[in-house]
């Protein structure tokens, strides 16, 4: 593909620049040169920032899976588009060539058709990490309804909260889904939220698991069966470029999950674009991203992102512990993994273990390692390039969310200079500044402010599905003209960034502001210690003081609690100063964490203040029992 491939660290700054002076030249040459369209743009762009209106490459006509699938086909029919791991390492791999992945899009396609689904109609995906999962999502797209993939993890009344919010006319489940030695009764999770979902029609059930479900007559059927009868010949449908390509649900601190709507044409752009310059794609790597499908890792560079470029990417259907601390490393040496893009969660868990687990292991293909989720802490980015880069692969660390699509900072591997804790230099076409609290954009560098972004680029969300005025309040309105992160992050010396957290993970302390990630790196260094997080809360003295919640290695459970805590805030002292002590620290079991991995800090914020009335949204948490064993153990 003739992208602008980024080779060097001047070839960076000439096509930033580039992008930065001359946005609208700079994208349309790409999706020109890069992309199959039916008919091309009039127009690359149009924006009212203040009204949240973007649209981009108005007038193309496209479709996503044709440039997925349909493309390649000439070139690299026979090539594995989808290798598929399966939980249980004893099962055989599946390797899905581009021949075979069209051949069962195009019949999911037509099983979809023939089951009333049309264009822009919404259709819930609740399926395990099963090539049947990608295929859906690919389906969809290909004649023009939308996906709304939800994690299967989700709860019943989590998955029936985003089938209404959408007003999905069908569901694709499972019978079941492995997770570890675990058996998820996915089939029974969905019977009970469609219980309250008058929009469904129809639900679809894949074989996984085999277990003994409950199939309702004229709503359930079995998948395969629709699918051996099906034609495997299915014309892609011409899609507008802001047609709606999928919803996915984040997380909203307050009130019901936030359903962000991406569009066709400018995500396509943007995801292939990153894909390659990000992680340095070549014709033979084979590409794998740990994360979940339902999440937008999933979406962008499992799915989308690796099959645009013609890639082999990897579908792990399991756990990083199962069966044992080896597992990573075991699918790396077995499939030759060349990129591997992964949580920080995961890499501190894996930390934490023995490093002959790691040892054992061919990881000598490896070219690049990647970070996604959250900000990685020093002591993790250490760990990972010296264990698993083995000290010569570019860590990618990568800053980006649901709402932007794609990656939007982050080190081009063998270009740009990396720096542990630090996401380093936007990629071309993003324009980050940093504001302080008079809405004034603060200048040069060695600063910390709220990062926001000051001109659009093609994949970010076009909305909150049916509540566009929560998208302008949410993104839009705390900085009028720009579109608000709402994370924190520092510019340093060199104008690299380093993503601070949350604006709200800024704690000022007797008027400083301590920013809660760099405290926590300090924390994480003390060898009692597995993990924290830092939360601030009100202070009569420092208007704030920290509260930290401490979770201990093997090694700290016996230790005296009272040493201990004065052994971290001598760590924290030394390494950050006496102001950035913390006031309480309790020593809990576990954090709260989405199932992407992120620390759910406004419980904890509210646990600190003492506030227990409502913990809003909490259908994202994978461990939702830990709150109230945090509550219940809180220090007053």
């Amino acid at each position: 593909m003739s992208y602008y491939k980024i080779e060097n660290l001047e070839q960076y700054f000439k096509h930033y620049n580039k992008s930065i002076r001359e946005p609208r030249k700079f994208w349309g040459k790409i999706a020109e040169e890069n992309f199959t369209w039916y008919q091309q743009w009039d127009k690359v762009v149009e924006f009212n920032m203040a009204e949240a209106d973007i649209k981009w490459f108005m007038g193309a006509k496209v479709n996503i899976v044709k440039n997925c699938i349909d493309r390649h086909l000439a070139r690299r029919g026979n090539k594995t588009a989808i290798i598929f791991e399966p939980n249980d390492p004893k099962e055989q791999a599946q390797h899905i060539t581009y021949a075979e992945l069209h051949q069962r899009v195009c019949k999911m396609a037509n099983v979809l058709r023939d089951q009333g689904v049309e264009k822009g109609d919404r259709v819930c995906i609740y399926l395990p990490m099963i090539p049947e999962l990608a295929i859906s999502v690919l389906a969809c797209a290909r004649i023009g309804a939308i996906h709304s993939v939800v994690f299967a993890g989700f709860s019943a009344s989590a998955v029936a909260t985003r089938v209404n919010d959408s007003d999905c006319k069908m569901v694709v489940t499972a019978d079941g889904g492995y997770r570890g030695n675990k058996t998820i009764d996915l089939k029974g999770i969905i019977d009970e939220a469609l219980q309250n979902c008058p929009s469904v029609k129809k639900v679809l059930v894949a074989k996984r698991t085999n277990t003994a479900v409950n199939m309702q007559e004229g709503r359930d059927q079995w998948l395969q069966p629709l699918l051996d009868e099906a034609s495997d010949n299915n014309v892609a449908e011409i899609m507008d470029a802001e047609d709606p390509l999928f919803i996915l649900y984040t997380s909203g601190s307050t009130g019901k999950p936030k359903g962000m709507l991406h569009t066709t044409a400018g995500y396509m752009v943007y995801i292939g674009y990153t894909f390659k310059n990000i992680f340095n794609h070549e014709e033979n790597d084979v590409f794998w991203c740990t994360a979940d499908i339902g999440w937008i890792t999933g979406h962008s560079y499992i799915v989308y992102g690796p099959l645009l470029n013609g890639a082999t990417t990897v579908l792990f259907e399991g756990i990083p512990s199962y069966p044992d601390f080896g597992r990573f490393w075991d699918v790396i040496d077995k499939h030759k993994v060349t990129q591997f893009y992964t949580a920080p969660t995961a890499i501190r868990a894996l930390a934490k273990e023995n490093t002959s687990w790691v040892d054992h292991h061919d990881l000598s293909s490896l070219r690049l390692i990647g970070s996604v989720g959250e900000p990685i802490n020093e002591e993790a980015w250490h760990w990972y390039n010296d264990h698993v880069g083995k000290k010569k692969c570019p860590i990618v660390d990568t800053w980006w969310q649901t709402e932007t699509g794609g990656v939007m900072i982050s080190p081009i591997p063998f270009v740009t200079p990396t720096k542990p804790t630090y996401a380093t230099l936007p990629l071309p076409g993003i324009q980050p500044v940093l504001m302080d609290e008079t809405r004034t954009e603060i200048e040069g560098n060695q600063v910390v402010g709220s990062l926001c972004i000051k001109f659009p680029w093609p994949s970010i969300a076009r909305t909150i599905w049916g509540d566009h005025q929560r998208y302008k309040d949410t993104y839009f309105s705390t900085f009028p003209g720009k579109y608000f992160t709402g994370d924190g992050a520092l510019r340093d010396e060199v104008g690299y960034y380093r993503i601070t957290g949350r604006v709200d993970d800024v704690v000022i302390v007797s008027g400083h502001n301590l920013g809660t990630a760099p405290i926590e790196d300090a924390i994480n260094e003390h060898p009692a210690v597995a993990e924290s997080a830092i939360v601030g809360f009100p202070h009569d003295i420092k208007g704030n003081a920290l509260y930290g919640f401490i979770i201990l290695k093997e090694y700290g459970e016996s230790r005296d609690r009272d040493n201990l805590r004065n052994e971290i805030n001598q760590h924290v002292s030394s390494h950050i100063g006496a102001i950035a002590k913390l006031d309480k620290i309790q020593f809990v079991s576990g954090l709260p964490k989405t199932r992407s991995g992120k620390i759910m800090r406004r419980i904890l914020r509210k646990i600190a203040e003492g506030d227990f009335s409502n913990f809003g949204d909490t259908s994202t948490l994978l461990n939702p029992e830990i709150v109230e064993e945090i509550k219940n153990e809180r220090v007053g």
